[in-house]
């Protein structure tokens, strides 16, 4: 039942890659206001004393050139603890529930060699949920019914089977395609 339950997400998760363009996690919240629509009377001006404000923070020094300008960096969600692919790239994830998200990453890694590396780090052997399109998961903690949507886990899925030629890019650019997705089922975040 687990082991389907993963399958459906990663099959929900390609058929809507292919559907929108997904948005960046997590959303970086706007320092200032949004000005306001037009038509819309903006908010009259604080009428608090100029001691009750908070004060603006203070920004920070401007870094240092380098040689080389360095490149953009997306942030990692925590996995907590559980180790990705070296050569990962972050695609999206999407809220599971009960606390936990499903973190997706495109790997230019044949199918075959993603588990191996898999097997290895978490040095279990991990479980064959199809054999077509090859999908291998390996739980990495206990499912706890009661506090879990879906167990902890890391799923690998094979996106050249039956002659395709991989997962969309669903950022565009370099790779087009990803022969292999791994997905990333983390505990729970604290409550």
């Amino acid at each position: 039942m687990r082991a389907l339950a993963g399958v459906l997400v990663l099959a929900l998760a390609s058929m809507e890659a292919a559907a929108q363009t997904p948005q960046p996690f997590p959303t970086p919240r706007p320092s200032q206001p949004a000005p306001p629509s037009p038509g819309v009377q903006a908010p009259p001006p604080s009428t608090q004393a100029p001691s009750a404000q908070k004060p603006p923070a203070a920004t920070p020094a401007a870094p240092k050139p380098s040689a080389a300008p360095a490149a953009p960096q997306a942030a990692t969600p925590d996995l907590g603890g559980i180790p990705l692919y070296p050569n990962a790239v972050y695609l999206t994830s999407y809220d599971a529930g009960r606390g936990q998200r499903f973190h997706l990453y495109g790997v230019l890694l044949p199918y075959a060699d993603a588990v191996n590396f898999y097997r290895t780090a978490l040095k279990q052997k991990g479980d064959e949920l199809f054999q077509s399109p090859p999908t291998h998961q390996f739980e990495v903690a206990r499912f706890r019914e009661q506090d879990m949507a879906f167990p902890p886990s890391v799923t690998v899925k094979d996106y050249t089977f039956g002659g395709s030629a991989g997962y969309v890019n669903p950022k565009g650019g370099t790779p087009e395609r990803f022969p292999t997705v791994i997905q990333i089922v983390p505990l729970p975040a604290a409550r």
